[in-house]
C-alpha cells in the first residue's frame, strides 16, 4: 500500500466520520479502499509500465489522485442532510470509490517510479537509490499535515484540497521528466564466457597480426584483426541468443540454479537470474512466501496507521473531562507526522544497510526481512504497554520505520528473486497481499473499537457556538461519540498483532535460510 494515502487517511479520517456520522468500522471500509485500488491495479500498472514505459502510469495517477481526493472533499463538504441520522448508502458508496482512486492514482506514481530506478541504477546501490527516492512517500504525509496545520488547522476541508492538488500535480513532472536511463552490464554482471573484448584488450585473439595467421585462415578471409573482430561479435551473438532460450527452457529441470537467483548476486545476470512471471511465478514456493510475510507485517502496520487517529483520541480522552477536539486533533497529527517522518528513514536504512551488508559482507538482503519484522514486533509490543497519550509516539516511531523499511526492502528482494524483465508486474501481483490482510485487521480493529464505543462510551455534546469558535469550518457538527476507555478501547486488537508478528519473524528467518541454501 502506498504511503501516501495510508499516512493521509489517519489524519482526516476521524473528522471524516464526526461529519458524515459514520462509524470506525465504515471508516476502515473507506480506507481500506485506497488499500483495494493499490493492490487491484498492481499487476496491471505493471505490466504497462514493463513494455509501455511510465509516461502513461503518470497521466492516470494525476487523474486518480485529483478526482479521488476532490470526491472526498466533495462528500465532506456536502455532509449529510439535516433530518438524516446517517449518510446514505450511496454516498457511501462514493465514498469507497474515490478512496479506492487515491489508492491506484498512488500504486501508479511509484510503479512508474521505481520501474525507472530499477533500470537506470546497477546492482550494488540499487536499494539504496530505490530507498532514497520512495523515503519522499513517507515525507509526503509530514509535508502535507505541517502545511495543513501551520496555514489552515483544524479545517479539514482545505486539506482535502491540499491533497487533491499536492498529489497530483507531481505527477505532471514525471511525465516529462522520469526516464529509464539503462546503464551498461558490469563485468560481474557478464559470465566470463560472454565478456566480448574491446579493441584495447591484449588477448592473444587481437593481438596476433598477419604474420601470425595460418595460410588456412588466410584463404578464409581471416587475416586481419578486424575481421576477427566481426566474427566475434557474431559468433558471441548468437551464443547470446541461444544460451537465452536455452535457459528459458531448463528453467523447470535445474530449479536450485534457475528458478531465482540468490540475493548476494547481481540480479541482472541471465545466467543466475531467469525471467519469472506468469504461471511459474504463481507456483513457485518463495513467491507464496514472500506474499504471506508481506501480507501479515503489512496488514499490521495498515491497522495501526488507518487507526492511529482513533488510538489518539481514545487516549486524550481517557479519564479527560476537559476535552478538547483542536487538542485531539493535534495529537492525531502528532503520531501521523511522526510515522511520517520515521517512515522515511527506515527507507533510508534499510536500502543502505542492505547494499553495505551485501557488498562488504556478502549478506543476502533476504536476511534483513528478519530484522523488519522484529521491527514490527516491537512497534506492537510497546502498544500494549502505553496507556498515555504523551507516550505514543514511541509506538508510532517503531511502527513508521518498519514500515517503511518492510516496502523499501521488499521491492529489491522481489527484483532479485524474480529478475527484471518482468519485475513490475511480478511487484504488482506481491503487492496485492495487503488487500485482504489490511482491510481484515483494520476492520477487526473497527469493530472492536466500536463495539467498547456501545458499552462504555460517553457522548459528549458541544453546543453548535461553542463548536463555530473552536471549529469554524464544520459549523454544523453537533457531537464527537468517542471511546474514552483509552487502551482498553483497542487493546484486544494490539494481541493479534503480536501474535501475527511473531509468526512474521518464523517466516522472515526460513526466507533468508531458503535464500541461502539456493545461493
Amino acid at each position: 500500500m502506498d504511503t501516501n494515502v495510508v499516512l493521509c487517511c489517519p489524519a482526516y479520517a476521524p473528522q471524516l466520520g464526526s461529519q458524515l456520522r459514520i462509524t470506525h468500522a465504515q471508516l476502515n471500509i473507506v480506507g481500506g479502499a485506497g488499500n483495494v485500488g493499490g493492490s487491484i491495479s498492481g499487476p496491471v500498472v505493471g505490466r504497462i509500465v514493463d513494455s509501455r514505459g511510465p509516461r502513461i502510469l503518470f497521466v492516470c495517477a494525476f487523474l486518480f489522485l485529483l478526482g479521488g481526493y476532490s470526491g472526498i472533499r466533495y462528500i465532506y463538504d456536502k455532509g449529510i442532510p439535516e433530518d438524516a441520522t446517517s449518510l446514505s448508502a450511496f454516498s457511501f458508496s462514493l465514498l469507497i470509490l474515490f478512496g479506492f482512486m487515491t489508492g491506484a492514482g498512488n500504486h501508479c506514481g511509484i510503479t512508474g517510479a521505481l520501474n525507472t530506478i530499477a533500470k537506470t541504477f546497477p546492482d550494488r546501490m540499487r536499494a539504496s537509490a530505490s530507498g532514497l527516492v520512495i523515503s519522499g512517500l513517507g515525507l509526503s504525509a509530514f509535508l502535507f499535515s505541517t502545511i495543513s496545520h501551520a496555514f489552515f488547522a483544524g479545517d479539514t476541508s482545505s486539506f482535502l484540497l491540499l491533497l487533491a492538488i499536492g498529489t497530483s500535480l507531481p505527477m505532471i513532472l514525471g511525465f516529462f521528466l522520469v526516464r529509464p536511463i539503462p546503464l551498461p552490464p558490469s563485468e560481474e554482471e557478464i559470465p566470463l564466457d560472454t565478456r566480448y573484448p574491446d579493441d584495447s584488450s591484449n588477448t592473444p585473439l587481437l593481438e596476433d597480426s598477419g604474420d601470425n595467421v595460418s595460410g588456412d585462415d588466410e584463404e578464409n578471409g581471416l587475416g586481419d584483426d578486424d575481421d576477427i573482430s566481426l566474427l566475434v561479435a557474431e559468433l558471441l551473438t548468437f551464443h547470446l541468443s541461444t544460451g537465452q532460450e536455452d535457459g528459458d527452457r531448463n528453467l523447470t529441470t535445474t530449479p536450485s540454479q534457475r528458478v531465482r537467483g540468490p540475493s548476494h548476486t547481481p540480479a541482472t545476470s541471465p545466467e543466475l537470474f531467469p525471467n519469472l512471471y506468469g504461471r511459474k511465478l504463481w507456483t513457485s514456493g518463495d513467491f507464496w512466501l514472500l506474499f504471506t510475510l508481506l501480507s501479515l507485517l503489512s496488514g499490521t502496520g495498515l491497522m495501526y496507521i488507518n487507526n492511529v487517529g482513533s488510538m489518539a483520541q481514545a487516549l486524550y480522552g481517557y479519564k479527560n473531562p476537559q476535552y478538547n477536539p483542536i487538542r485531539a486533533s493535534q495529537w492525531q497529527a502528532t503520531q501521523v507526522s511522526t510515522i511520517s517522518l520515521m517512515n522515511c528513514a527506515g527507507r533510508l536504512f534499510i536500502g543502505v544497510i542492505s547494499d553495505w551488508g551485501k557488498n562488504h559482507f556478502g549478506v543476502p538482503r533476504s536476511y534483513f526481512l528478519t530484522l523488519v519484522s522484529f521491527l514490527f514486533f516491537t512497534s506492537q509490543l510497546a502498544t500494549a504497554f502505553i496507556h498515555d497519550i504523551k507516550r505514543l509516539w514511541i509506538a508510532s516511531t517503531l511502527l513508521g520505520f518498519a514500515y517503511g523499511s518492510l516496502w523499501s526492502l521488499f521491492i529489491i528482494v522481489c527484483l532479485e528473486w524474480f529478475g527484471m524483465p518482468h519485475f513490475s508486474e511480478n511487484w504488482g501481483y506481491l503487492s496485492m497481499s495487503p488487500m485482504i490482510s489490511g482491510n481484515l485487521f483494520s476492520i477487526i480493529f473497527g469493530r472492536n473499537f466500536d463495539a467498547h464505543e456501545g458499552v462504555q462510551t460517553e457522548v459528549i455534546h458541544y453546543p453548535r457556538a461553542s463548536l463555530k469558535l473552536i471549529h469554524d469550518s464544520d459549523p454544523t457538527t453537533s457531537a464527537d461519540l468517542r471511546c474514552i476507555q483509552g487502551l482498553e478501547c483497542y487493546i484486544d486488537s494490539i494481541y493479534l498483532t503480536i501474535g501475527i508478528t511473531l509468526l512474521s519473524i518464523l517466516l522472515s528467518v526460513w526466507a533468508g535460510w531458503r535464500d541461502k541454501w539456493r545461493g
